[in-house]
């Protein structure tokens, strides 16, 4: 059965981002006034936050795991590895080498609850890795077509392994063409254990009411949503299970890997399902 090989150090699996770092990324996403954030800002924290949890689920007694490798490659005045620092210029990393190669640690304040029914701030740590860029437009195609090379050359060399993930995060429509027969060739690449995921988010400053996980086109509102539907995968059984426990509620057959006009809450949710894979050994 498809999309159930086991992940392990010798058998790992990858992720990989597609950031748009376009001119309007730099718009705010919710909020106002100095203490506003930008649509770049939230999406490079949330990146961060989900490679700094990974980093955890994959450290053990003897140090972190390589369970995974990952990467993200981002699209705006220019395409190509986002990381800094040491890792700079590459395209995947082991997540050994993510724990171990931050840009740099930041002290953040979190809200948490006091015990008493209130709420207290609390310092935390928070690692970095990558900063939020803003630039030119959205090259979407040339990220897509650089996706395609990592994937398959990353394939080529872990045939029986769980299939990569491919997540692509953008606020607005590509610039450079149709993106959509080079998804469609990520995702007919053929592995042991079934073909690469591909999947969607679409983040808006718009507000109105996002839509997570159709089964369907039928409700999308224009053709850039249409266009961004048919690129996504179906999610795999295990991550409809774990949707399904999220939002309380049965999801249809035939759900698909991605969201239109979500706000940051959602893209924190959308990473967490869309990254559900087996059990680490």
């Amino acid at each position: 059965m498809a999309y159930s090989a086991e992940i392990s150090r010798s058998n790992p699996s990858c992720v990989l981002f597609l950031l748009d770092q376009s001119g309007s990324m730099g718009d705010q996403w919710g909020g106002s006034g100095e203490t506003a954030r930008t649509k770049a800002m939230s999406a490079a924290d949330t990146i961060n936050r989900w490679l700094m949890e990974l980093v955890l689920r994959c450290t053990k007694s003897e140090g972190i795991r390589d369970y995974f490798n990952v990467g993200v490659i981002g699209y705006g005045g220019k395409v190509g590895p986002a990381f800094g620092t040491t890792l700079a210029g590459r395209e995947l990393v082991p997540v050994s080498d993510i724990g171990n190669s931050p840009v740099r640690v930041e002290e953040r304040t979190k809200k948490v609850e006091d015990g008493a029914g209130g709420l207290v701030d609390q310092k935390a740590r928070f690692p970095v890795w990558f900063d939020p860029v803003t630039d030119n437009g959205t090259p979407m195609c040339h990220a897509f077509s650089q996706a395609q090379r990592v994937v398959q050359t990353w394939m080529s060399q872990h045939p029986a392994s769980f299939p990569p993930v491919v997540i692509n995060i953008s606020d607005g429509e590509p610039t450079d063409g149709d993106p959509t027969g080079t998804a469609h060739q990520i995702q007919a690449l053929q592995g042991e254990d079934g073909s690469p995921l591909v999947f969607n988010v679409h983040i808006s400053s718009a507000g109105g009411n996002p839509i997570e996980f159709p089964n369907s086109e039928a409700e999308l509102p224009d053709e850039h949503a249409r266009m961004l539907f048919r690129m996504s995968s179906e999610l795999t059984d295990q991550m409809r299970t774990y949707a399904q426990q999220a939002y309380g509620t049965p999801f249809a057959p035939g759900a698909r890997g991605f969201a239109f006009q979500a706000d940051a809450v959602l893209l924190v949710k959308f990473l967490d399902i869309g990254t559900r894979v087996p059990d680490l050994r």
